[in-house]
């Protein structure tokens, strides 16, 4: 006895057995118990989430002979329901258009509409793949299809349903089928296994279910490789290497090193990731789906990931932002890149360039070759030796004393400070938010809103460094939870109001700009006035 491939073994033979679709369900069923029956329909969607299943249910719906009228709950059992599921009933025909594009095709099949069923009440034809019909084959449809005889009924599946004109869509009660839930993908494939008594382990059917992306039929036949692959039980290595899916752990080792702004740390798990063979894209896309994870972790907190949460509590939120956009920006370029791999390590050498921990471990690297520069020796004379110790000294003098002169004494010198500071927008967006409460024996006590949370170790490194580089001493940061008041940021704000309403009164004031504005009956856009730089 030949093998049935699991998606016809199961595909669902009447209504209740169709997962993900309820909402059209619903519709059809209604549709038949009050016996308001449209003349075409057109089912749309993706591959293989039931078009052409449903078009069957409802062609035994309105045939089956069980009952006196069409019914919701065909039988199945009776002589039309049987032929129809094995398509080989006469009055229900199934086309594909794909293949039958031409108008003759077409016009044979209108002379076929006037004839009478043979055996049930309703001629039904299904005509898959539709939008590749001619468009002098959709014209020859439409009247017939305007004002079909009461006996035929029009199905029309496709999953490009922009390409069908509006003059035939106008004519067609439109149906939309929604890509299935990951969730109900994966007790459907439960379900099956476990009547199929096939060993199976929970991480195998969620790779399999997530790798269908939404589509029943795809999700079956990834089953049945599975199966075969990992010779009659689903066990989660073999899985993970048919469907070519890495390691959760490499991945977000892989992203972990981005954040840091590790090169060599990154392209090492990288190497490591190539030797599981899995496709460039999908490594690109897994962690695309990661840093939206991430987001969502750090606006909502709705991960249960421990490893999900470290990368949230981790990375800046407008740092996460930004390697999501780079990454999404290479996605949409892989298919024209010539070289997958290197589409990929490109895309990783711009989060790393962009990253602010980057420029600072270059910047400390460099500091840290600075005084190998200072071996090369030049020779002076004795006098030239003198005049050059007093000039070193005289500057280190004044070095010190320019160090000394800052002073951090109320939050007025902490926003002349903040000012002056060389940093990044990320830290200059934390640390601008807080305010001043103390500074002694080189500790520098900072007000935050609890709101903000722990400030990402990479900022925090970065806004130590440049204390340090001008303060010419390390400083221990000392973080109070509290009200802040007066910070750096809001103080700026202030002063940009300021300015523009003193603009904006300026303006108002002026009277020769007033007479201007009357004589030619216009009008000032507040928001068009700026203060002078």
């Amino acid at each position: 006895m030949s093998y049935e491939v699991l998606a016809r073994k199961y595909r669902p033979s009447n209504f209740d057995q169709v997962i993900g679709q309820e909402h059209i369900v619903e519709a059809i069923a209604n549709g038949i118990n009050q016996k308001r029956l449209h003349q075409a329909y057109i089912f749309s969607g993706t591959r293989g989430i039931g078009k052409t299943t449903l078009a069957r249910i409802l062609a035994k719906c309105l045939n089956c002979e069980a009952t006196d009228l069409p019914s919701s709950n065909p039988c199945n059992q009776c002589t039309n329901c049987s032929e129809i599921r094995i398509g080989r009933s006469v009055d229900f025909l199934e086309i594909d258009a794909a293949s039958n594009t031409q108008v003759e095709k077409m016009r044979d099949l209108i002379e076929t509409v006037e004839y009478k069923p043979a055996k049930g009440r309703y001629k039904v034809y299904l005509i898959d793949e539709v939008h590749m019909l001619s468009t002098a084959s959709f014209n020859a449809l439409l009247k017939t299809l305007e004002e079909p005889p009461s006996h035929v009924v029009f199905i029309f599946a496709t999953t490009n349903p922009e390409k069908i004109p509006k003059t035939v869509q106008s004519r067609c009660l439109q149906l939309n089928l929604k890509t299935v839930n990951e969730s109900l993908l994966i007790d459907h494939i439960k379900s099956i296994l476990k009547t199929e008594k096939i060993k199976f382990d929970d991480i195998s059917v969620s790779l399999i279910a997530n790798s269908a992306k939404g589509s029943v039929r795809d999700g079956l036949t990834l089953l049945d490789q599975a199966i075969a692959h990992g010779d009659g039980e689903l066990n989660e290595a073999k899985v993970k290497r048919l469907l070519g899916t890495i390691d959760d752990s490499l991945l977000f080792d892989l992203i972990d090193s981005v954040i840091e702004g590790n090169g060599k740390i990154t392209f090492d798990i990288l190497s490591k990731i190539e030797e599981l063979s899995p496709a460039y894209d999908l490594i690109l896309r897994d962690i695309i789906s990661t840093l939206h994870k991430v987001s969502l972790q750090q606006v909502l907190g709705n991960s249960n990931s421990k490893a999900i949460g470290e990368l949230a509590d981790k990375i800046d939120k407008e740092f996460c932002q930004l390697l999501y956009e780079i990454a999404m920006n290479a996605y949409a370029k892989f298919s024209v890149h010539p070289d997958p791999k290197e589409a990929l390590e490109i895309c990783l050498l711009r989060m790393l360039t962009f990253n602010p921990l980057q420029k600072l471990s270059e910047s400390n690297e460099e500091d840290k070759s600075a005084p190998e520069k200072k071996n090369f020796k030049t020779e002076h004379t004795p006098a030239e030796n003198k005049v050059k110790e007093k000039d070193a000294s005289d500057n280190h003098a004044n070095n010190d004393s320019s160090k000394s002169d800052i002073e951090l004494k109320n939050n007025a010198d902490w926003i002349r400070f903040f000012k002056s500071m060389s940093i990044s927008p990320f830290a200059r967006n934390y640390y601008g938010n807080m305010s001043f409460l103390s500074y002694k024996n080189y500790e520098l006590s900072l007000i935050i809103e609890d709101s903000v949370g722990d400030v990402p170790e990479n900022i925090e490194i970065e806004f130590t460094s440049e204390l340090k580089s001008m303060l010419s001493k390390n400083i221990k940061i000392k973080y109070k939870i509290g009200k802040v008041t007066d910070s750096p940021i809001e103080i700026q704000s202030k002063l940009k109001q300021e300015s523009l309403d003193e603009a904006q009164s300026n303006i108002k004031n002026d009277e020769s700009i007033q007479k201007f504005v009357k004589k030619f009956k216009g009008s000032i856009k507040d928001d068009s006035i700026k203060p002078v730089k």
